[in-house]
């Protein structure tokens, strides 16, 4: 969505944060969007949040989460509030402590009357488009909410304009179509990432939100969620989507592929300054950095 280079910071921010899921081993894609987080971090005087996206329980391995510690240990990355290791992640941070607030969040969704009961699975999604963009199949049936096994789904609106404020300036767009009518609940009883991620960032007081270019589409659902709960405040929240990094066909990089994992890398007897070394090159920097800082200065952000 944003160019990485040349940025120049006018303004100074309160906090920013980094929100890895522990869902599989952190990846170089995982580090150079850290890096980046780091970097606006260190330009605006924003403070870092070190925040873990743990809600999904099913997906949630205490190994992956302590190696979240590990390697921004490891890396030098710094953070400045969040859990420091698996004890104060497990007693103060995990996202089970804000249950309450994401529980209250959906009840004023409900009020709102902008919700509806969903019974399609995923085969189903996929039989009506191939990229499982939900065609509204039960956006009329008026189901009641407490329909067993339905998701809640918020009626969406593409012409409804959203504004996004970036580093460069305000954006204006409509609605993602991959986010049509999203889900803010879960099947299984659980809020939905878009609503935790909205949340938390609120909860936190996070007004810098740096991520990568895949996921301007939850940018969007997010400032749409606000809207329905009387979060104005969300919408003076700053974004940067920088550009993923890629494998040599292409493909962003998934924690699916442990080549890339920087535990992988560890048990190769890579040193910190191999994996940045192996950073710069996929960015086709041809430069040996030594640390986050170094990486910096030759992306020049």
């Amino acid at each position: 969505m944003e160019s990485t280079a040349n940025i120049t910071a006018v303004i100074n921010f309160r906090k920013t944060r980094i929100a890895p899921t522990p869902s599989g081993y952190l990846h170089l894609g995982n580090i150079y969007s850290f890096v980046v987080t780091a970097a606006l971090a260190k330009k605006t005087g924003a403070k870092i949040v070190l925040r873990i996206d743990d809600f999904d329980r099913a997906r949630t391995n205490k190994l992956y989460v302590q190696d979240i510690f590990d390697t921004l240990n490891f890396l030098g990355i710094p953070w400045d509030e969040g859990p420091r290791n698996m004890q104060e992640y497990e007693q103060e941070y995990s996202q089970a402590h804000r249950a309450g607030m994401y529980a209250e969040a959906l009840q004023q969704l409900k009020d709102s009357g902008a919700l509806f009961a969903c019974t399609c699975s995923r085969a189903d999604l996929l039989k009506l488009s191939a990229d499982s963009i939900y065609a509204g199949t039960c956006r009329n049936k008026g189901l009641s909410l407490d329909t067993d096994n339905a998701s809640w789904r918020i009626r969406t609106s593409d012409t409804k304009e959203l504004v996004v404020k970036t580093l460069q300036g305000s954006v204006k767009a409509t609605m993602h179509p991959s986010m049509t009518d999203f889900i803010v609940k879960r099947k299984d009883g659980y809020p939905a990432y878009q609503l935790i991620s909205l949340i938390d960032d609120l909860a936190f007081g996070i007004d810098l939100v740096v991520r990568g270019d895949d996921l301007w589409p939850s940018t969007l659902a997010q400032h749409y969620l606000a809207s329905f709960i009387g979060e104005n405040r969300f919408a003076d929240t700053t974004f940067y989507h920088h550009p993923l990094l890629v494998d040599t066909t292409g493909h962003k990089l998934s924690k699916s592929e442990g080549a890339t994992s920087v535990h992988y890398l560890r048990e190769q007897h890579k040193t910190p300054a191999d994996i940045y070394a192996r950073i710069a090159a996929m960015l086709n920097i041809n430069a040996s950095p030594k640390n986050w800082e170094e990486l910096v200065g030759l992306m020049e952000i």
